[in-house]
């Protein structure tokens, strides 16, 4: 029978390997972004970034024995809980930011501002009543949404949560820990865009870990919302 002491160093060894692969993960996901093709169109960009991203997270949970199924890439249990799991996102997402919104109002807080419109027609080009330009984009930018779901939540908040020992705290921790990297990640400043899209990754996060870990809901609410997000700027 092992002792309390082996136990202990086993338990250490395998917190500092998740360590270890959320430090190589990380690396590659801001550093991979300072690649970019002139070229090519911003969304080619992105997808490049993100599947060299998944590229590494699948690697490394080869090397821990862990697949995306236990990740939560496998088929719900019950179809009317994961729509109403999404329809509670759908309705937390701007709930919150308009609460969000209300606050920064309210208490006159100075932060960068979004230029949201202006990224946008830089990203995906002039989309005003351009219908063809949107259905062209539109499957790249549901593909994304989906890649951001599997590393965001399914992988990081699951590394970050066996970084800090599997705990309570650990889980609060690493879905605290996601959403601020997913919003920085966004904008690289602390502004407007990468506050709210914090929230998103904070809401997103808290109904992963809360409702079975099951990526399904979070895809489709995610998918959804840029879609309307896309439609708003038709």
């Amino acid at each position: 029978m092992p002792s309390n002491h082996s136990f202990s160093n086993n338990t250490h060894k395998n917190q500092l390997a998740f360590l270890v692969d959320c430090a190589l993960y990380l690396a590659v996901m801001f550093l991979i972004r300072e690649l970019y093709f002139e070229r090519l169109h911003f969304i080619a960009n992105g997808l490049f970034w993100s599947l060299t991203t998944l590229l590494v997270a699948t690697w490394r949970m080869h090397a821990r024995g862990i697949r995306w199924k236990d990740l939560g890439l496998t088929q719900p249990e019950h179809l009317g809980k994961t729509l109403l799991i999404t329809l509670g996102i759908l309705i937390a997402v701007p709930a919150s930011l308009i609460v969000f919104h209300l606050i920064k109002d309210q208490f006159a807080l100075e932060i960068i501002a979004d230029h949201s419109e202006a990224t946008a027609v830089d990203k995906f080009g002039p989309l005003r009543n351009n219908w063809s330009q949107f259905f062209v984009i539109m499957p790249f930018v549901l593909l994304q949404s989906t890649l951001e779901e599997l590393l965001d939540r399914g992988f990081l908040i699951t590394w970050l949560e066996k970084t800090f020992s599997s705990t309570t705290g650990a889980t609060v921790l690493a879905v605290l820990l996601q959403a601020a990297i997913f919003g920085f990640r966004h904008s690289y400043n602390v502004s407007e865009r990468s506050i709210t899209v914090a929230i998103i990754g904070l809401l997103m996060g808290i109904a992963y870990v809360c409702f079975g870990r099951n990526l399904w809901p979070l895809i489709i609410a995610h998918c959804t919302l840029n879609t309307l997000s896309m439609l708003n700027r038709v």
